[in-house]
């Protein structure tokens, strides 16, 4: 096997207990340090607001927090600074976005009558505030501002908060400016890691504005984001989070219809993400693994960000399966945030499918085209979230009610069934509150 993946693992000859622990995340994932450093983090900011969030922006960003202002001025010399058929991508891969979302907003359902004058319905509203976060600061992830601010804006939520980190230099890229213009904000926070979401999570003032706490957290990120995530929704009151959303996944499931230089371009595209990135290969066949593994490594040598996929190489796995079945058991169990299919029938696989982030079917399908521009919103669930949640979509950003309607007949009809079972219950204020409607 070629010298860049971590591991081989022959699926036929592992128990359960091994195949679990093959496809285990990266360990710096959970690891100790990432812990009491993201309490440390919001046990601070609980305490001292602002004044803690700067401290810890200048330490780990290197600069403190800033807003930038999504004026007119600013929105042109950043289209300025950009190349036009680079505004223009930006530009269609909005209106791929808003479209998608746009149709596939949840509408409130008819009226149920369940009981003859008894009707239900389930109605939809937008949640009142939203936390994005944007990863960044090694490089400008404008499309994941697009991704989460956009079916936000379609689902109607009042208050949109963007952070993401500074560059080194303590500027913004020109492209997240023209991406925060294209999603109707009106100012980005450069502003990155747990200490960010602290920010989100109990609201704060800083020298150049407010950060209000918002209801739901969203957003990708490294390990201390995940995690500062994690302690914020388990706070008293603490905000909602979208998902586990951490370091970035990708499994490639290939056959001999496989390209081996398309399957490699496609883990690459994973691990120069991140070190804590994870790539998985599965094929039925070790010359194919081969094939592309040998490919990974040729490619990997030309990449600009080639010691960060090599430190994600290392945690890598390539997979070995008796048949495409099996193959299907390994993506369940793992529950990839992407799913690659480049088999020669990958529809027939999808029906035993269940466990994925998002999924690409065929060679066409680059896992690169629905991180950009194809429409769904490329923020999923990692950390194997996959097997009970689903990315991001104008949902996320809304909640439901019931809504019933009940007339004196039905509550004549009803209200005896409903006291029985109060009183079975023990509940006796229960039933009463139902006879008094149905006249007893």
């Amino acid at each position: 096997m070629a010298a860049a993946f971590g591991r081989l693992i022959d699926w036929a000859s592992l128990d359960d207990a091994g195949r679990r622990a093959a496809l285990a995340r990266p360990a710096r994932r959970t690891e100790r340090d990432v812990v009491d450093i993201v309490r440390e983090v919001m046990d601070a900011v609980a305490a001292e607001g602002g004044a803690a969030v700067t401290r810890y922006a200048e330490r780990f960003d290197g600069h403190a927090p800033r807003r930038i202002a999504i004026t007119p001025d600013t929105v042109k010399a950043a289209r300025d600074a950009l190349a036009p058929a680079d505004t223009r991508a930006i530009r269609i891969a909005a209106e791929n976005v808003r479209l998608f979302h746009q149709a596939t907003r949840p509408v409130d359902t008819d009226m149920v009558e369940t009981t003859r004058g008894v009707r239900s319905q389930l109605v939809w509203r937008p949640i009142r505030a939203a936390g994005i976060y944007v990863p960044g600061g090694t490089a400008p992830l404008f499309s994941s501002l697009l991704m989460q601010a956009i079916p936000a804006e379609v689902a109607g939520v009042g208050t949109r908060v963007v952070v993401t980190p500074p560059a080194k230099d303590g500027s913004v890229h020109p492209a997240m400016i023209v991406a925060a213009a294209e999603a109707g904000l009106d100012a980005v926070w450069l502003l990155g890691g747990a200490h960010a979401i602290a920010a989100l999570t109990y609201g704060v003032t800083l020298d150049d504005g407010e950060i209000p706490a918002v209801d739901k957290l969203f957003g990708p990120g490294n390990a201390f984001v995940a995690e500062a995530k994690k302690q914020a929704t388990a706070l008293p009151g603490g905000p909602a989070v979208d998902m586990p959303a951490g370091p970035s996944e990708l499994m490639v499931v290939i056959d001999r219809d496989a390209a081996p230089e398309i399957a490699a371009a496609d883990l690459l595209s994973q691990a120069e993400h991140d070190a804590d990135a994870q790539v998985i290969l599965v094929s039925t066949s070790r010359a194919n693994l081969d094939y592309v593994l040998t490919e990974v490594e040729r490619q990997v040598a030309t990449l600009p960000r080639e010691a960060v996929a090599r430190a994600s190489l290392n945690e890598a796995r390539a997979v070995l399966v008796r048949d495409l079945p099996t193959a299907c058991d390994v993506i369940n169990l793992y529950g990839p945030e992407h799913l690659a299919l480049q088999v020669e029938d990958p529809e027939a696989m999808l029906p035993a499918i269940r466990a994925a982030g998002a999924v690409f079917v065929g060679r066409f399908a680059a896992e690169t085209l629905g991180d950009y521009a194809a429409g769904p919103s490329h923020v999923l669930p990692t950390d194997g979230g996959a097997r009970t949640l689903g990315g991001i979509t104008t949902a996320s950003f809304m909640t439901t009610m019931s809504v019933q309607t009940v007339t004196e007949d039905g509550a004549g009809e009803l209200g005896p069934v409903a006291a029985r079972l109060a009183r079975l219950e023990g509940l006796e204020a229960h039933a009463r509150a139902a006879d008094m409607r149905s006249g007893r």
